[in-house]
């Protein structure tokens, strides 16, 4: 029998649905009223404020910078092939972005690179810090919201890598990013692909632990259909879809990198051989990636879809 919880929010919302999974005081429910993934008792704002602003790249990822430069040639050609998807999507010449959650600033130190107007947010001190004064970049230090939209202007595309799965409330971020979106304009989101078929097997056949069940920092739990739906309740258009390398298969190979940094470290660097070797041939790159997409395979969804005109 399915284990079925249910959780009134502060306005008043009920979510219910069967137990994915649980961790401490958190369970991952299949939602029936958000149609996605997402644990409960969802945390207030207030409650995640101090975390990613002080806390993050503190004590949650100290060594995140660090290795973010460290990398930074594997995740230039990455981001390369990100811009190269909006030019695709996009019958521009002047070309603008925003980054929420921006983070070291790598990505929009890319953009800027080549040719794009760039803009970013990023409530960690340490993050904007190192943007702007490193990679001399605008960084707006703070959080976004219905006010800061009021105010910033509009974009060509807004970029979501990696944030919408810290959120209380994903769908109102996605509604903020569509008003700043200029008419026709686009939006990537990047989110883990948790519970993925790799995973699953992994925790109920090789006796893996759920270890990307990580509430309170991720709350919630996409896969391609369930950010489609939520894309399309916020007036997109899915028009791109794709996975990363699915670097579970190392765990299936024997290499059990859970909790073991160094080797961890070793697998991710023989993950970012093959992208750079797979790049050299994009038809072939890019078949791939859309095939791990079609299997729900990968480490990571990336999804591009267009802001839909307002009839």
């Amino acid at each position: 029998m399915l284990d079925i919880k249910s959780w009134t929010d502060s306005d008043g919302v009920q979510h219910k649905g069967s137990v994915a999974g649980k961790l401490e005081e958190f369970e991952i429910i299949e939602c029936t009223s958000c149609d996605f993934k997402h644990a409960i008792p969802l945390p207030k704002f207030e409650d995640l404020e101090e975390v990613y602003t002080d806390e993050y790249y503190s004590i949650e990822k100290p060594l995140y910078i660090e290795r973010y430069i460290e990398d930074k040639a594997w995740w230039s050609l990455t981001y390369e092939q990100r811009y190269s998807l909006f030019e695709a999507h996009l019958n521009l010449k002047g070309r603008s972005i925003l980054d929420v959650g921006s983070g070291p600033g790598l990505f929009l130190a890319k953009g800027k690179e080549l040719g794009w107007s760039v803009k970013g947010i990023e409530p960690s001190r340490q993050a904007a810090e190192y943007s702007r004064t490193v990679l001399e970049l605008d960084i707006e230090e703070t959080f976004f919201d219905v006010n800061v939209a009021k105010n910033i202007g509009k974009f060509d595309v807004v970029n979501l890598g990696e944030v919408i799965e810290h959120l209380s409330d994903p769908e109102e971020m996605l509604r903020i990013s569509n008003s700043v979106l200029n008419d026709n304009g686009l939006i990537l989101i990047v989110v883990p692909n948790d519970f993925n078929p790799f995973q699953s097997l992994l925790n109920e056949s090789c006796g893996y632990a759920p270890w990307w069940i990580a509430p309170p920092h991720h709350l919630n739990y996409f896969d391609k259909d369930s950010l489609s739906r939520m894309l399309d309740r916020c007036g997109f258009d899915v028009v791109h879809n794709e996975t990363t390398f699915p670097i579970d298969m190392f765990l299936l190979m024997g290499d059990n990198y859970i909790g073991n940094d160094e080797l961890g470290r070793s697998c991710h660097k023989k993950r970012m051989n093959f992208d750079t070797n797979l790049s050299k041939n994009p038809i072939l790159n890019t078949k791939l990636k859309k095939a791990f997409a079609d299997l729900d395979l990968g480490r990571e969804l990336v999804t591009l879809a267009r802001k839909r005109p307002v009839v």
